[in-house]
Protein backbone atom coordinates (compact mmCIF):
# COMPACT_ATOMS: atom_id res chain seq x y z
CA UNK A 1 0.00 0.00 0.00
CA UNK A 2 1.50 3.31 -0.99
CA UNK A 3 1.78 5.72 1.93
CA UNK A 4 0.97 8.78 -0.20
CA UNK A 5 -2.19 7.13 -1.50
CA UNK A 6 -3.38 6.20 1.99
CA UNK A 7 -2.69 9.73 3.25
CA UNK A 8 -4.74 11.28 0.46
CA UNK A 9 -7.64 8.99 1.23
CA UNK A 10 -7.34 9.72 4.94
CA UNK A 11 -7.57 13.43 4.22
CA UNK A 12 -10.67 12.91 2.11
CA UNK A 13 -12.52 10.89 4.72
CA UNK A 14 -11.64 13.37 7.47
CA UNK A 15 -13.31 16.08 5.41
CA UNK A 16 -16.46 13.99 5.14
CA UNK A 17 -16.48 13.24 8.87
CA UNK A 18 -15.99 16.90 9.80
CA UNK A 19 -19.18 17.94 8.01
CA UNK A 20 -21.25 15.83 10.36
CA UNK A 21 -22.73 13.85 7.50
CA UNK A 22 -21.19 10.54 8.55
CA UNK A 23 -23.74 7.84 9.17
CA UNK A 24 -23.34 4.32 10.44
CA UNK A 25 -22.57 1.54 7.99
CA UNK A 26 -25.58 -0.70 7.39
CA UNK A 27 -24.70 -4.06 8.93
CA UNK A 28 -25.37 -7.31 7.09
CA UNK A 29 -28.53 -8.06 9.09
CA UNK A 30 -29.89 -4.53 9.04
CA UNK A 31 -33.12 -3.73 7.16
CA UNK A 32 -32.75 -3.40 3.42
CA UNK A 33 -32.26 0.16 2.12
CA UNK A 34 -35.47 1.91 1.13
CA UNK A 35 -36.02 3.83 -2.09
CA UNK A 36 -35.22 7.02 -0.19
CA UNK A 37 -31.98 5.54 1.21
CA UNK A 38 -30.82 4.66 -2.30
CA UNK A 39 -31.84 8.02 -3.75
CA UNK A 40 -30.08 9.85 -0.88
CA UNK A 41 -26.86 8.05 -1.77
CA UNK A 42 -27.07 7.92 -5.55
CA UNK A 43 -28.30 11.37 -6.58
CA UNK A 44 -25.34 13.40 -5.20
CA UNK A 45 -22.73 10.76 -6.07
CA UNK A 46 -20.38 11.31 -8.99
CA UNK A 47 -19.59 7.59 -9.07
CA UNK A 48 -21.98 4.71 -8.38
CA UNK A 49 -20.37 1.34 -8.97
CA UNK A 50 -20.76 -2.38 -8.34
CA UNK A 51 -17.38 -3.60 -7.13
CA UNK A 52 -15.69 -6.80 -5.94
CA UNK A 53 -13.26 -6.50 -3.04
CA UNK A 54 -9.70 -7.43 -4.01
CA UNK A 55 -8.13 -6.58 -0.64
CA UNK A 56 -9.15 -4.83 2.57
CA UNK A 57 -6.47 -3.65 4.99
CA UNK A 58 -7.58 -2.73 8.50
CA UNK A 59 -6.01 0.53 9.64
CA UNK A 60 -4.66 1.06 13.13
CA UNK A 61 -6.36 3.73 15.27
CA UNK A 62 -3.37 6.03 14.76
CA UNK A 63 -3.89 5.76 11.01
CA UNK A 64 -7.60 6.60 11.24
CA UNK A 65 -8.04 10.12 12.63
CA UNK A 66 -11.66 11.20 13.03
CA UNK A 67 -12.91 7.63 13.28
CA UNK A 68 -16.14 7.38 15.27
CA UNK A 69 -16.26 5.13 18.32
CA UNK A 70 -17.34 1.58 17.64
CA UNK A 71 -16.07 1.48 14.05
CA UNK A 72 -13.03 0.23 12.19
CA UNK A 73 -11.53 1.89 9.10
CA UNK A 74 -10.42 -0.14 6.10
CA UNK A 75 -8.35 0.72 3.05
CA UNK A 76 -10.08 -1.15 0.25
CA UNK A 77 -8.95 -2.05 -3.23
CA UNK A 78 -11.74 -3.35 -5.44
CA UNK A 79 -12.35 -4.36 -9.03
CA UNK A 80 -15.18 -2.58 -10.86
CA UNK A 81 -17.79 -5.09 -12.04
CA UNK A 82 -20.12 -2.46 -13.51
CA UNK A 83 -20.28 1.32 -13.51
CA UNK A 84 -23.82 2.46 -12.78
CA UNK A 85 -22.89 6.15 -12.89
CA UNK A 86 -19.53 7.71 -13.52
CA UNK A 87 -17.13 9.29 -15.98
CA UNK A 88 -16.72 7.86 -19.46
CA UNK A 89 -13.48 6.16 -18.46
CA UNK A 90 -12.94 4.47 -15.12
CA UNK A 91 -10.01 2.50 -13.75
CA UNK A 92 -10.64 -1.25 -13.61
CA UNK A 93 -9.45 -1.26 -9.99
CA UNK A 94 -10.33 1.46 -7.48
CA UNK A 95 -9.34 2.22 -3.90
CA UNK A 96 -11.19 3.95 -1.09
CA UNK A 97 -11.57 4.15 2.70
CA UNK A 98 -14.65 2.85 4.47
CA UNK A 99 -15.68 2.82 8.13
CA UNK A 100 -17.49 -0.35 9.25
CA UNK A 101 -19.25 -0.90 12.60
CA UNK A 102 -17.79 -3.31 15.08
CA UNK A 103 -19.90 -6.22 16.25
CA UNK A 104 -21.87 -6.36 19.50
CA UNK A 105 -18.74 -7.51 21.36
CA UNK A 106 -16.70 -4.61 20.02
CA UNK A 107 -14.69 -6.77 17.64
CA UNK A 108 -13.68 -5.37 14.27
CA UNK A 109 -15.70 -6.62 11.31
CA UNK A 110 -14.25 -8.54 8.39
CA UNK A 111 -14.34 -7.37 4.80
CA UNK A 112 -13.41 -10.45 2.83
CA UNK A 113 -11.83 -10.78 -0.57
CA UNK A 114 -14.34 -11.25 -3.41
CA UNK A 115 -17.24 -9.76 -1.45
CA UNK A 116 -19.34 -7.54 -3.71
CA UNK A 117 -20.51 -4.06 -2.77
CA UNK A 118 -22.30 -1.05 -4.21
CA UNK A 119 -20.37 2.15 -3.55
CA UNK A 120 -21.29 5.85 -3.85
CA UNK A 121 -18.34 8.16 -4.28
CA UNK A 122 -16.51 10.99 -5.98
CA UNK A 123 -13.29 10.75 -7.97
CA UNK A 124 -10.15 12.21 -6.40
CA UNK A 125 -8.78 14.85 -8.83
CA UNK A 126 -5.40 13.94 -10.26
CA UNK A 127 -5.44 10.44 -8.77
CA UNK A 128 -6.97 7.93 -11.21
CA UNK A 129 -8.57 5.02 -9.45
CA UNK A 130 -8.87 6.73 -6.08
CA UNK A 131 -12.37 7.38 -4.79
CA UNK A 132 -13.78 9.30 -1.84
CA UNK A 133 -17.00 7.78 -0.50
CA UNK A 134 -19.97 10.14 -0.29
CA UNK A 135 -20.08 9.33 3.43
CA UNK A 136 -17.97 6.95 5.50
CA UNK A 137 -20.76 4.36 5.20
CA UNK A 138 -21.54 4.82 1.49
CA UNK A 139 -20.91 1.16 0.74
CA UNK A 140 -23.78 -1.33 0.85
CA UNK A 141 -24.31 -4.97 -0.02
CA UNK A 142 -24.53 -5.64 -3.75
CA UNK A 143 -28.12 -6.86 -3.94
CA UNK A 144 -29.31 -7.16 -7.59
CA UNK A 145 -32.71 -5.60 -6.81
CA UNK A 146 -31.02 -2.56 -5.27
CA UNK A 147 -28.71 -2.20 -8.26
CA UNK A 148 -31.74 -2.16 -10.57
CA UNK A 149 -33.50 0.43 -8.42
CA UNK A 150 -30.38 2.57 -8.54
CA UNK A 151 -30.32 2.39 -12.32
CA UNK A 152 -33.99 3.39 -12.44
CA UNK A 153 -33.43 6.34 -10.08
CA UNK A 154 -30.49 7.63 -12.10
CA UNK A 155 -32.31 7.17 -15.43
CA UNK A 156 -35.17 9.29 -14.11
CA UNK A 157 -32.78 11.90 -12.74
CA UNK A 158 -31.07 12.19 -16.14
CA UNK A 159 -34.33 12.83 -18.00
CA UNK A 160 -35.17 16.21 -19.50
CA UNK A 161 -38.24 16.52 -17.25
CA UNK A 162 -36.70 15.05 -14.11
CA UNK A 163 -38.36 16.21 -10.91
CA UNK A 164 -36.27 18.97 -9.30
CA UNK A 165 -35.27 19.13 -5.64
CA UNK A 166 -37.86 20.90 -3.48
CA UNK A 167 -36.46 23.74 -1.37
CA UNK A 168 -39.64 25.25 0.06
CA UNK A 169 -43.21 26.38 -0.52
CA UNK A 170 -44.31 29.57 -2.23
CA UNK A 171 -47.79 31.05 -2.36
CA UNK A 172 -50.93 28.99 -1.87
CA UNK A 173 -54.43 29.83 -3.08
CA UNK A 174 -57.91 28.42 -2.47
CA UNK A 175 -60.99 29.01 -4.62
CA UNK A 176 -64.42 27.76 -3.43
CA UNK A 177 -66.69 26.38 -6.15
CA UNK A 178 -70.27 27.29 -6.96
CA UNK A 179 -71.60 24.13 -5.27
CA UNK A 180 -71.29 23.19 -1.58
CA UNK A 181 -68.19 21.08 -1.05
CA UNK A 182 -66.63 22.14 -4.35
CA UNK A 183 -63.21 23.82 -4.29
CA UNK A 184 -59.72 23.93 -5.74
CA UNK A 185 -56.43 24.63 -3.97
CA UNK A 186 -53.16 25.40 -5.71
CA UNK A 187 -49.83 25.38 -3.89
CA UNK A 188 -46.67 26.57 -5.64
CA UNK A 189 -43.38 24.95 -4.67
CA UNK A 190 -39.86 26.38 -4.64
CA UNK A 191 -37.14 24.33 -6.31
CA UNK A 192 -33.35 24.32 -6.46
CA UNK A 193 -33.42 25.05 -10.20
CA UNK A 194 -36.25 27.63 -10.02
CA UNK A 195 -38.40 25.35 -12.16
CA UNK A 196 -42.19 25.61 -11.83
CA UNK A 197 -43.78 22.89 -9.70
CA UNK A 198 -47.24 23.10 -8.19
CA UNK A 199 -49.75 20.98 -6.34
CA UNK A 200 -53.46 21.14 -7.12
CA UNK A 201 -56.17 19.64 -4.95
CA UNK A 202 -59.70 19.43 -6.36
CA UNK A 203 -62.83 18.59 -4.38
CA UNK A 204 -66.17 17.75 -5.97
CA UNK A 205 -69.44 16.90 -4.20
CA UNK A 206 -69.89 13.18 -3.82
CA UNK A 207 -66.35 12.38 -4.97
CA UNK A 208 -63.09 11.63 -3.20
CA UNK A 209 -60.65 14.56 -3.24
CA UNK A 210 -58.16 14.36 -6.10
CA UNK A 211 -54.71 15.89 -6.13
CA UNK A 212 -52.00 16.19 -8.77
CA UNK A 213 -48.56 17.67 -9.29
CA UNK A 214 -47.54 19.70 -12.34
CA UNK A 215 -43.96 20.21 -13.52
CA UNK A 216 -44.80 23.21 -15.68
CA UNK A 217 -46.62 26.50 -15.32
CA UNK A 218 -49.77 24.97 -16.82
CA UNK A 219 -51.79 22.39 -14.90
CA UNK A 220 -53.55 20.21 -17.47
CA UNK A 221 -55.93 17.28 -17.22
CA UNK A 222 -53.07 14.79 -17.57
CA UNK A 223 -51.47 15.87 -14.29
CA UNK A 224 -51.68 13.19 -11.59
CA UNK A 225 -50.30 12.19 -8.23
CA UNK A 226 -46.86 10.55 -8.52
CA UNK A 227 -46.37 6.81 -8.29
CA UNK A 228 -44.81 5.67 -5.04
CA UNK A 229 -41.08 4.95 -5.23
CA UNK A 230 -40.59 7.23 -8.22
CA UNK A 231 -38.23 10.20 -8.34
CA UNK A 232 -41.12 12.69 -8.22
CA UNK A 233 -42.62 10.89 -5.22
CA UNK A 234 -39.22 11.00 -3.49
CA UNK A 235 -38.80 14.72 -4.15
CA UNK A 236 -42.20 15.44 -2.61
CA UNK A 237 -42.40 12.87 0.18
CA UNK A 238 -38.85 13.59 1.37
CA UNK A 239 -38.67 17.30 0.48
CA UNK A 240 -41.96 18.88 1.53
CA UNK A 241 -42.11 20.42 5.02
CA UNK A 242 -44.63 18.95 7.44
CA UNK A 243 -46.46 22.28 7.81
CA UNK A 244 -47.08 25.24 5.52
CA UNK A 245 -44.97 28.32 6.29
CA UNK A 246 -46.95 31.43 7.29
CA UNK A 247 -45.84 33.38 4.22
CA UNK A 248 -47.55 30.85 1.97
CA UNK A 249 -50.91 31.82 3.48
CA UNK A 250 -50.30 35.57 3.61
CA UNK A 251 -52.93 36.32 0.92
CA UNK A 252 -55.57 33.91 2.26
CA UNK A 253 -58.35 34.77 4.68
CA UNK A 254 -59.02 32.59 7.72
CA UNK A 255 -61.44 30.22 5.99
CA UNK A 256 -59.27 29.81 2.90
CA UNK A 257 -56.17 29.27 5.05
CA UNK A 258 -57.91 26.45 6.91
CA UNK A 259 -58.95 24.82 3.64
CA UNK A 260 -55.42 25.11 2.24
CA UNK A 261 -53.94 23.48 5.35
CA UNK A 262 -56.47 20.63 5.09
CA UNK A 263 -55.67 20.07 1.42
CA UNK A 264 -51.94 20.16 2.09
CA UNK A 265 -52.43 17.59 4.84
CA UNK A 266 -54.28 15.40 2.34
CA UNK A 267 -51.26 15.50 0.01
CA UNK A 268 -48.83 14.61 2.80
CA UNK A 269 -51.04 11.77 3.98
CA UNK A 270 -51.35 10.25 0.52
CA UNK A 271 -47.61 10.58 -0.15
CA UNK A 272 -47.15 8.41 2.92
CA UNK A 273 -43.98 9.88 4.40
CA UNK A 274 -40.36 9.18 3.51
CA UNK A 275 -39.20 5.92 5.15
CA UNK A 276 -35.47 5.47 5.61
CA UNK A 277 -33.47 2.67 7.20
CA UNK A 278 -30.04 4.31 7.20
CA UNK A 279 -29.24 5.49 10.71
CA UNK A 280 -28.75 9.26 10.84
CA UNK A 281 -26.45 10.57 13.57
Amino acid sequence: MKISRVKSLLTAIILVASTGSAESQTPALAPAPTYADLADLALPAQVVAHVRVASAARLKPAEAPGLAAGRTRFYVQADVISLIRGPGEMAARVSYLVDLPNDADGKAPKLRKKEERLIFAASVPGRPGELRLLAPDAQIAAVPADAERLRAILREAAGARAAPRITGIGKAFHVPGSLPGESETQIFLLTAENRPVSLSIVRRPGQAPRWAVALSEIVDESAAAPARNSLLWYRLACGLPRTLPPQSLADADRNDAGAIRADYGLVLNQLGGCPRNRIRR
